[in-house]
Parts: structure tokens; sequence; C-alpha cells
């Protein structure tokens, strides 16, 4: 009962338009946490991780709800390209850590690392959906030098793999 009344509210959620308040060219806000790629264990500090090149950072209201399993799919299928692209791929939700684990592993096949959203990160980058507890969809890229180099913030899964893809390529080129 307790899955089937937070994915009604995810759902009805994710139907409105989301913001976020970080624009494009503002610093990124620095964190740490913790999180797990392939089930396994993984820590996230944000400045370490730029070191190796831009970061999609995207946000997700609840693991294992439909349009958040698809989403994570996507971001798999879409990995090799991230990665030609030098881009690293980082999913973040306020799921506790043995919930991330089987996610990792499943909804995104080993491909990329997914970490707890804090209440500290969340109000940092301003991905609160209302009151719920939940993150709400928003995808940032962030080039190495810390400055948001793209947002987009919508409800809608679908587009993000392709908005954040085209965000890190132009980063490439420029």
């Amino acid at each position: 009962m307790r899955k089937l009344i937070a994915g009604l509210i995810v759902a009805a959620v994710a139907a409105l338009p989301a913001s976020a308040a970080l624009k494009q060219g503002a610093v990124a806000p620095d964190f740490f946490v913790t999180g797990a790629r392939g089930g396994k264990d993984f820590r996230l500090h944000l400045t370490e991780q730029l070191r190796k090149g831009p970061l999609v950072l995207y946000f997700f209201p609840k693991a294992f709800t439909q349009g958040c399993t698809l989403e994570a799919k996507a971001f798999s299928d879409a990995m090799p390209q991230f990665r030609k692209a030098g881009a690293q791929v980082v999913g973040m939700s306020a799921d506790d850590l043995p919930t991330l684990k089987k996610f990792s592993a499943e909804a995104c096949r080993n491909a990329f690392p997914v970490a707890t959203a804090t209440k500290d990160v969340i109000g940092k980058y301003d991905v609160a959906m209302g009151n719920s507890g939940l993150t709400n969809r928003t995808s940032y890229v962030i080039a190495p030098n810390g400055r948001i180099a793209m947002v987009h913030s919508e409800g809608d899964w679908s587009k993000h793999v392709d908005m954040t893809l085209a965000a890190v390529r132009a980063l490439k080129r420029s």
C-alpha cells in the first residue's frame, strides 16, 4: 500500500512542471553523499567527480517507479555516448541506500552510479517535490569548472537524456 501511495504521489506531481533555482552559469554547490554503482557502495564528492570532466547530475523522484525506471534505462543505454563525450552521469534521489543498491544494478544496469540526495543537497539544488520528501525530476549538466552548463526541469523523463547529451557535446566542442 505504501508503494502504491508513493507511486500515486510521484505520478501526480510528475505531471506538474518542475522548476529549479540553479540557473545556467551558477556555481554548483559542492557536496559529499553515498550511493551505489552496480549494487556496491559508491561515495560521491562533486569536486572530485568534476576532475574527470563534465557531470550529468540528474535528480529523480523514486526508484522503481515507472518513469524513474524508464529514465534510468535510457541513461544506461546512452552511457557509451556520454563516455565518448567525456562525461560522467550520476542519478540522485531521496531513496535509502539499500533501495539504491538494488536500483543501480537492476534499472541502471551497472552503467552509472546513483546516490542518496540528502535534505541538504535537495535544498541546495532546489529539487524538492513539495513537502513529500522526494526530489523532482531535474537534470543538471555541470562543467568541469563547477558551473551549471544546462538545466532541464520537467516531470516527463523522456527528454532528459537527449537534452543532457546535447549539452555535454556542446561543452566538448567549446
